[in-house]
């Protein structure tokens, strides 16, 4: 028989609790920087690229454009004739820019209408979602003025922008620019471009980045005769 001396003693440890139910003070501050890493990545996503301070209404705060250069130290501004669609190579050759259907694309042929430009490419997520937006207000206001006018970079052929025109029910004019001469002569850097010109072929607007429909919407209400058009130039992303 075991004496009671020779029992080992008994002793109670009370059972540990964490700051908060079972979580110690370490995991619950692990878990407070997690949620604010992905907050913080969150907004960086979500945030337009660029100041889009000067015009609020115009660029969706929504989307982003898809960069594919690099910024030029110099780009067109408002107030400054917007460049023909005949581009002289230097070489004493010209190009021509002309639609899905091998007809040149003049500005000069426009004059007295309002003109938006919109340099976009099929393959673009930013130009798919905002391709919607240019054939509403295309099919809008085309009896008031406005001519919209697709100038598609970076495809292959110009089949595949027939067939994206085809699937989007697009009525407006597409020229399909797949040397590059016009997307060069005109500096854009990131698709989709807006270009907006008045009846005389000036620009109003350049905005670099997809539009809102109800910005743009407002503008070219303010463009076309009877408005009150204002120049200013869209800031453009970083």
């Amino acid at each position: 028989m075991t004496s009671e001396s020779e029992r080992p003693a008994f002793t109670h440890r009370p059972a540990r609790h964490g700051l908060i139910g079972p979580f110690s003070g370490r995991q619950l501050l692990a878990g407070a920087i997690a949620v604010l890493v992905i907050a913080i990545v969150g907004v960086v996503v979500t945030t337009p690229l660029g100041n889009t301070a000067n015009q609020p209404d115009l660029i969706d705060p929504l989307a982003t454009p898809f960069i594919i250069g690099e910024a030029p130290a110099e780009g067109l501004k408002a107030g400054q004739q917007a460049p023909e669609m005949t581009i002289d190579l230097g070489d004493g050759s010209t190009y021509q820019l002309k639609d899905l259907d091998g007809n040149p694309v003049r500005l000069a042929d426009l004059r007295g209408k309002v003109v938006w430009l919109n340099f976009f490419a099929s393959w673009c997520p930013p130009c798919q979602q905002e391709t919607p937006i240019l054939r509403t207000l295309s099919d809008t206001y085309r009896d008031r003025g406005l001519e919209v006018v697709g100038i598609s970079v970076q495809e292959t052929t110009a089949s595949d922008v027939k067939a994206y025109a085809d699937r989007y029910r697009l009525r407006y004019p597409i020229g399909f620019d797949g040397s590059g001469n016009v997307l060069r002569e005109y500096r854009v850097f990131a698709l989709p471009t807006q270009f907006f010109l008045d009846t005389n072929g000036v620009i109003q607007q350049v905005v670099s980045g997809p539009v809102d429909e109800q910005g743009a919407r407002a503008l070219i209400e303010s463009m076309l005769p009877g408005g009150s058009p204002s120049l200013s130039s869209s800031p453009a992303p970083s």
